[in-house]
C-alpha cells in the first residue's frame, strides 16, 4: 500500500499495445469497508471473473493486474482460478524502503487520500514481499517512467 502500483500500472497500460488494466482495489470499493471471509471470497471471485473475461477477449495481448498481494497464497489462489492455457504470466512486486514508503504515505495523508493508520499497516507488510516468488522492483527513488521501463525490460516485452 502506497508504493505506486496503480500509477505504474496505468502508465504501463498506455505503453504496452492492446492492454487492459484491473486494479483489484476496485473490487473492494465499498462503504463501510468490511473485510471478512464473505467479502474476501466475493472480491477474489470478482477479480478472477474479470481477469478470465480479459483472457478470453482476443483484443488484449497484455493484461495488467495489481492488488496488495503480500502472501504467496493470495497470488496462488488467484492464479489457480484463471484459464492460463495460452498465457504467459509475470508476477512483479513493487517494493521500497521503509523511509520511502513513509514519505509517500505521509504525502497521501496530507492530501487526505489516506488515514494515518495506513503507515503502520503498510510497514508491517513490507517484509512479506521478500518471501514471494516474484520479480522485485525497488521503486524507492525512481520515476514512474523508469519503473515502467524496468518492468518492460524484465518481462521481455517491447514498447
Amino acid at each position: 500500500m502506497g508504493v505506486g502500483k496503480t500509477t505504474v500500472c496505468q502508465k504501463l497500460k498506455n505503453v504496452l499495445d492492446n492492454s487492459v488494466f484491473l486494479d483489484g482495489d476496485r473490487c473492494w470499493d465499498m462503504h463501510p469497508f468490511q473485510v471478512n471471509n464473505e467479502t474476501k471470497e466475493m472480491v477474489t471471485e470478482n477479480i478472477c471473473f474479470i481477469l478470465n473475461n480479459f483472457i478470453r477477449c482476443s483484443v488484449f495481448e497484455n493484461i495488467i493486474f495489481c492488488w496488495v498481494m503480500d502472501r504467496q497464497e493470495i497470488i496462488d489462489s488467484i492464479v489457480s482460478k484463471l484459464d492460463l492455457s495460452d498465457c504467459i504470466t509475470r508476477s512483479i512486486s513493487l517494493v521500497c524502503s521503509p523511509e520511502a514508503l513513509k514519505k509517500r504515505l505521509n504525502g497521501d495523508i496530507e492530501r487526505q487520500l489516506r488515514t494515518p493508520d495506513i503507515i503502520e499497516r503498510s510497514l508491517e507488510r513490507l517484509p512479506h514481499y521478500g518471501q514471494l516468488d516474484t520479480v522485485k522492483i525497488d521503486v524507492s527513488d525512481k520515476s514512474v517512467e523508469h519503473i515502467v521501463n524496468e518492468i518492460v525490460m524484465k518481462t521481455g516485452r517491447t514498447i
